[in-house]
C-alpha cells in the first residue's frame, strides 16, 4: 500500500513539476481608446524579462515561463499597463494617452549646416531659438548633436502649362522615408524636414488599383478630384500596379549579403536587429537560391562562400557569429561583394547585393561620386543593389538612397522587426525581383483645362523632357506586385491666380501656346505617357493614356485618392511646406479615417496613430 502511495505521489509531483517548468504562449491585441491597433508596443514578461513588439495590426505573441506573473505593455506617449497572467492565454489591452508623459518628451527639431552642396545634417538648435511652424504650433529643438545626413530638398513649385506643358520624372518605389519618420515620431520627436520625402510616404501604402491585363506588366489608374488643402485647386492621382509573380515562378537568386559590422553598428537597433531581419529573409530562400556573406569594418572579408538556400543552418550560423567593431571600409566591402556576385553570376537570374548599413562610409572609397560610379558599372553588368538602412544618430540617408537608385534597386529603412518582415517576407518578390526597369512618366497637360500644375514630391527624380525618349537615360525600377503612386496639384484653366510666367516668346507664336484649345482633344485634361524596358531589355516600350473624367467633390473620390491626399497633407505639414495651404493634422486624420478601408495589414491604422501622436506633440509644444 505504501509503495502504491509513493508511486502515486511521485507521479503527481512529476506532473506538478512539469506544469511549473513548462512554457506557454500568450497572445492578444493592443489598441488605443478609439479601437485603432497600436504597432510597436513593447510587451514584457515580468520574471524572465522576455519582450516582444506588437505588429502593424497590434497583435503580439509571447512565450512565458512559470516565474512570469505579469505582462507590462508600454509605448511612448501612452500610459503603461500591467496585466496579471494567471491562467489566461489571451490578453487584450487598451492603452490610454499619457498627457503628462507627452509633456515631458523632448520635441526635437533641426537646424541645418551645409558641409557639401545639396546635403543637410541634423544639428542642435538652442531652445531659445526654437523654430515655430505657423498654423500648426510645433516647436522644434534638440539638446543632442547628431550627424544624420539627408540630401537637401527644394520642393517643386507650380509650372505654367503654356510654357511648360510637359512634366517628366522617373518612378520611385523606395519607402525608407516613411519608416524613418515613424522612428522619429515613435521616439517623441519630429523628423528633420529634409528627411520627409512625400512620394516615399505615399508609396509606403498599397492602393486598390486594378490588376494588369494584356501586354504591359502593370496597370495604370487615374483619378481627378478636388484638393483638400485648397478648394480652388484639383488633385490628380496616377497609380501603377505591377504584375504579381508567384514565388515559385521567380528566377533563381544569386544574393550577396553585404553587412556593415563597424563599431557604429553595435547598438541594439543596428547589428542585432539586422541579424534578426536577415534571419527572416533566409527562411524565404528556396533550393535554387544561393547566398554569400561579405562583411566590412576596418577591412572587408568573405565570411560565407556562395551557399545553396537549402543550407539555411549554415547561413544562419554565419549571420549569428557577426560582431561589430572597427572603422568602416564601405568601398572595399562593395568591391568585394561585386567580385563575389560576379563569380557566382546566374544568367537570367536575380543577381543582387543586399547592403545592410547605417551608411557611415568613412574609410576608403567613401565619396558619393566614387560609390555611384562603382554601382552604375555593375548595374550595366546585371548585378543590382538593394539597400537596408538601420539605426539612428549617424544614419547617412543620402548615401544609401544614391546607392539604391543607381543600382536598380530599392532603399528601405528598418526601424523594427515588423518592418523587416514587411520588406523581406511580405514584399519579398517586389523588393528583390524587377518586372520593369527604367520606368519614366511624362504627362502633357491641356492648357484649355489646366492653367498650372505642381508635382508633389519626386524632387530627386525629375528628368529633362528630352530624357523621356532617350533609352540611355537611367530611371526607376518596378518590382513584382509593387504599387507606384504620384500626385499632382492642379490649378484649373481660367482660375484667377498669379502663376509662374515668362516673357512672350519672340520666335514661337500663339500656335505653340494654344493648340489644344482648338483641337479635337479639348475634352481631355491631360495625357499620361509611360516608357519602360523589360528587365533584360535595352529598348523602351511606350504606354499612353488620356484623362478626361473629373469628380467635383472630394467626398465622392475613391479611398485611393483620399488616403494618398491625407499622407501628402501630413508630409507637407512635417516639412512646413510653402504649398501646404489650409492643411491641418485634423483634416489629414479625418481624410485618412474615411479612407482606411479594409486595412488588412494594419498599416493605415498605424498611420492614423502617428497623426494622433504628432497632434499630442503639438499640444505639448504649445504649453
Amino acid at each position: 500500500m505504501k509503495i502504491r502511495l509513493s508511486i502515486s505521489a511521485i507521479i503527481v509531483l512529476g506532473i506538478l513539476m512539469f506544469a511549473f517548468t513548462q512554457t506557454r504562449s500568450i497572445t492578444g491585441k493592443v489598441a488605443d481608446s478609439s479601437g485603432l491597433p497600436l504597432a510597436g508596443v513593447s510587451v514584457t514578461a515580468n520574471g524572465t524579462g522576455r519582450s516582444v513588439l506588437t505588429d502593424a495590426k497590434g497583435i503580439y505573441r509571447i512565450n512565458i515561463g512559470p516565474e512570469d506573473k505579469t505582462l507590462l505593455f508600454s509605448l511612448a506617449g501612452y500610459k503603461s499597463v500591467s496585466e496579471m497572467i494567471g491562467n489566461r492565454t489571451v490578453i487584450n489591452v487598451t492603452l490610454l494617452k499619457d498627457v503628462v508623459g507627452l509633456q515631458e518628451m523632448v520635441v526635437t527639431g533641426y537646424g541645418k549646416r551645409s558641409t557639401e552642396a545639396g546635403k543637410s545634417y541634423a544639428m542642435a538648435t538652442p531652445l531659445a531659438d526654437a523654430a515655430y511652424l505657423p498654423g500648426n504650433h510645433f516647436k522644434r529643438y534638440n539638446n543632442d548633436f547628431n550627424t544624420e545626413g539627408y540630401a537637401g530638398i527644394t520642393e517643386n513649385g507650380f509650372k505654367s502649362v503654356k510654357n511648360n506643358p510637359l512634366s517628366t520624372f522617373s518612378i520611385d518605389v523606395d519607402n525608407a522615408s516613411y519608416s524613418n519618420i515613424r522612428r522619429f515620431i515613435n521616439g517623441g520627436t519630429l523628423p528633420p524636414p529634409d528627411a520627409v520625402r512625400i512620394e516615399e510616404m505615399i508609396n509606403y501604402f498599397k492602393y486598390d488599383y486594378p490588376d494588369p491585363q494584356g501586354e504591359h506588366p502593370f496597370s495604370v489608374y487615374t483619378e481627378l478630384s478636388g484638393c483638400p488643402w485648397n478648394i480652388n485647386h484639383q488633385l490628380l492621382l496616377v497609380g501603377l500596379k505591377g504584375r504579381n509573380i508567384d514565388k515559385s515562378s521567380l528566377p533563381s537568386s544569386n544574393l550577396v549579403f553585404l553587412i556593415d559590422v563597424s563599431g557604429s553598428m553595435s547598438s541594439p537597433n543596428k547589428l542585432p536587429l539586422l541579424k534578426s531581419a536577415f534571419g527572416l529573409l533566409v527562411n524565404e530562400l528556396r533550393l535554387q537560391d544561393r547566398v554569400a556573406i561579405v562583411v566590412y569594418a576596418g577591412s572587408a572579408g568573405l565570411v560565407l562562400e556562395s551557399t545553396p538556400g537549402s543550407r539555411k543552418e549554415a547561413i544562419m550560423n554565419a549571420i549569428s557569429d557577426l560582431e561589430a567593431g572597427g572603422s568602416t571600409a564601405g568601398g572595399a566591402g562593395l568591391r568585394l561583394a561585386y567580385s563575389v556576385a560576379s563569380e557566382n553570376f546566374i544568367k537570367g537570374g536575380n543577381n543582387r547585393i543586399i547592403l545592410a548599413t547605417d551608411g557611415d562610409f568613412n574609410v576608403g572609397e567613401s565619396s558619393n561620386g566614387g560609390v555611384e560610379r562603382l554601382v552604375e558599372e555593375n548595374r550595366e553588368r546585371g548585378i543590382f543593389m538593394t539597400v537596408l538602412g538601420f539605426g539612428m544618430g549617424n544614419i547617412k540617408d543620402d548615401k544609401m538612397e544614391i546607392i539604391a537608385d543607381k543600382g536598380n534597386g530599392n532603399y528601405s529603412y528598418i526601424d523594427n522587426l515588423q518592418e523587416a518582415r514587411r520588406v523581406l517576407v511580405r514584399e519579398f518578390g517586389g523588393t528583390l525581383f524587377t518586372i520593369a526597369k527604367d520606368v519614366k512618366f511624362q504627362i502633357e497637360f491641356n492648357p484649355s483645362k489646366v492653367q498650372s500644375y505642381r508635382l508633389i514630391g519626386y524632387e530627386n527624380r525629375l528628368l529633362n523632357d528630352e530624357d523621356f525618349n532617350d533609352d540611355r537615360k537611367d530611371a526607376g525600377e518596378m518590382g513584382s506586385g509593387h504599387n507606384v503612386t504620384a500626385l499632382y496639384e492642379l490649378v484649373p484653366a481660367g482660375a484667377d491666380e498669379k502663376i509662374p510666367s515668362i516673357d512672350p516668346l519672340k520666335y514661337q507664336g500663339s500656335e505653340r501656346n494654344e493648340p489644344a484649345a482648338r483641337s479635337k482633344y479639348q475634352d481631355e485634361y491631360l495625357t499620361i505617357k509611360i516608357r519602360y524596358k523589360k528587365p533584360d531589355g535595352n529598348t523602351s516600350i511606350l504606354y499612353e493614356k488620356p484623362v478626361k473624367d473629373y469628380i467635383n467633390d472630394l467626398e465622392d473620390a475613391s479611398e485611393n485618392l483620399r488616403f494618398a491626399a491625407a499622407v501628402s497633407e501630413f508630409g507637407m505639414i512635417l516639412r512646413n511646406s510653402g504649398f501646404k495651404g489650409n492643411s491641418s493634422l485634423e483634416q489629414a486624420e479625418n481624410l485618412a479615417r474615411s479612407a482606411r478601408g479594409k486595412d488588412e495589414e494594419g498599416y493605415r491604422g498605424e498611420f492614423i496613430r502617428l497623426l494622433d501622436t504628432v497632434k499630442g506633440l503639438r499640444v505639448t509644444a504649445d504649453r
